[in-house]
């Protein structure tokens, strides 16, 4: 059932005016902020990624340069990484000290406990009248104590500020759906935007609210038009507002990957108003039938983690490859072969290397099509979906491994379990249809038909998706919570 318009109900800020609704937020934020401290304190680390958009962030302050700096400290430019977390860390370093990540941590903190409140403020506007201010409430806790997020929020990476902006950009749709102001569509672009300068993916944000946030203002005008104490005129007029209003924001939002897109011509020649899929300047090989063989067996996090980013440059044993990788014993024999010349180049690859891994990737996807287009990469896009989410945790990768460690196995099923959750608490939200629910749908594909495409899975890929778990979440529990007699008493 299609939700009420906001424009028929309170406002939302009213939602929470209620003594035990007040409480309730407060306790969620509470909860939310120590659990998350706590994982700050136990987990912090920085590391990979995180020295990464570090480096580049100090040079930056130091040299005035969008560079990396190798083992001598010789600058190099780059844009293998887009600008937003940069800039972000730059902000950080300039007010709390340089390198200082964990202040970074802290803030992002902040921003993902005002990303929750955002997250209930959507709820209640895209809820039922009956069920707003229970979905609000459950989707506030939802997202206040999901630990999948929250250790992100705890980590010097793009996840955190990305569910931020998600959230903000949700919930700035839902504001202009009702109000069609200024400040809901400026903040929409700058969520958006923002998105997408953190992660080449963040644009698919943008990609899919972007017609519900041209059609907002279309109801009205019906409104205007059928009335006969209106003249039509008004009809053009708040047309004419709203194409103005969305001129202005397409400029803002395209300004800042403009200006990107000009800096990577003149330093590198080349059109890249993103950021390279593989991470790669310029020049830099790519490897890609290397890529393409990993594509016909690679399947879940163990393969990405022991192999996929372990090359080239590390060791790869044909016995930690899984019994998919290999059809049949010529096969074997071949793959020995190519393994053992890589062994023998200085466990690095060559063009010639390359060509033979494309070569072989060739034969086992003409030898088994179905399996390689498309049963595993949906089986990759399954496997970052609904594993457990351990993976920034001190867990052994072979965690199902009961009797190496019972602790860390009954914990990886309770992560599995509870996320399962999420999943399924999403569901009923979306059988229920609130307000919006194709265009957080239509991420949701989106996404996961990007995630088909990617040759290494990681269970972080799918984090995006959770501001929108969480709202649907929120409002199935609203909607279960609504109908009994002591949530009724209490709204």
């Amino acid at each position: 059932m299609e939700a009420t318009p906001l424009s028929q109900s309170a406002n939302p800020q009213h939602a929470f005016a209620g003594r035990g609704s007040v409480f309730s937020a407060a306790l969620a934020i509470t909860a939310g902020g120590i659990l998350r401290i706590w994982m700050l304190r136990k987990f912090f680390e920085v590391s990979g990624d995180s020295q990464l958009y570090g480096g580049i962030a100090k040079n930056i302050i130091l040299h005035g340069s969008y560079a990396v700096s190798d083992g001598s400290g010789v600058l190099h430019s780059t844009l293998i990484r887009l600008p937003g977390y940069p800039l972000f860390l730059v902000a950080c370093f300039r007010l709390f000290g340089m390198e200082n990540y964990f202040a970074a941590a802290c803030i992002q903190i902040l921003f993902e406990m005002i990303g929750c409140l955002l997250l209930a403020l959507f709820a209640w506007r895209v809820s039922s009248p009956a069920s707003r201010l229970c979905s609000a409430n459950a989707t506030l806790w939802l997202a206040a104590l999901c630990p999948f997020t929250a250790i992100y929020a705890a980590a010097p990476l793009t996840e955190a500020p990305t569910v931020f902006a998600i959230a903000l950009a949700l919930w700035a749709l839902a504001r202009f759906q009702d109000k069609h102001d200024w400040r809901s569509a400026l903040a929409f672009t700058f969520a958006v935007t923002f998105a997408a300068l953190l992660r080449p993916d963040g644009a698919l944000i943008g990609a899919a609210l972007l017609i519900p946030m041209l059609l907002a203002p279309l109801p009205q005008m019906g409104t205007i038009t059928r009335s006969a104490s209106i003249r039509t005129g008004n009809s053009s007029g708040t047309l004419q507002t709203h194409l103005r209003k969305v001129l202005v924001c397409l400029i803002l939002a395209l300004t800042p990957f403009a200006i990107w897109t000009v800096r990577n011509w003149s330093v590198f020649q080349v059109f890249q108003p993103l950021a390279p899929r593989y991470a790669t300047n310029p020049g830099e090989d790519t490897w890609p039938g290397w890529q393409r063989w990993v594509k016909t067996w690679c399947l879940d996090f163990v393969s990405t983690y022991q192999i996929y980013w372990d090359m080239p440059g590390g060791p790869l044993d044909i016995n930690q490859l899984p019994s998919r990788a290999i059809d049949s014993p010529a096969q074997y024999a071949e793959t020995a072969k190519l393994l053992g010349d890589y062994e023998a180049n200085g466990e690095e690859l060559s063009q010639t290397l390359d060509d033979r891994f494309g070569q072989l990737a060739d034969e086992r996807i003409a030898a088994h099509p179905l399996r390689s287009r498309i049963l595993l990469p949906l089986g990759r896009m399954a496997d970052m979906w609904v594993r457990p989410r351990v993976e920034n945790l001190p867990i052994d990768l072979d965690w199902w491994e009961y009797k190496r460690h019972h602790v860390e196995t009954r914990f990886s099923w309770f992560y599995a379990g509870l996320n399962a959750f999420y999943l399924l608490l999403a569901f009923a939200g979306l059988l229920l249809r609130p307000s919006l629910w194709p265009w957080m749908l239509l991420y949701v594909a989106l996404r996961s038909a990007l995630l088909c495409t990617i040759e290494a899975p990681e269970a972080r890929y799918t984090i995006e998706c959770f501001p929108m778990l969480f709202a649907l979440g929120g409002i199935a529990l609203g909607r279960l919570f609504s109908r009994s007699p002591s949530a009724i008493r209490t709204a």
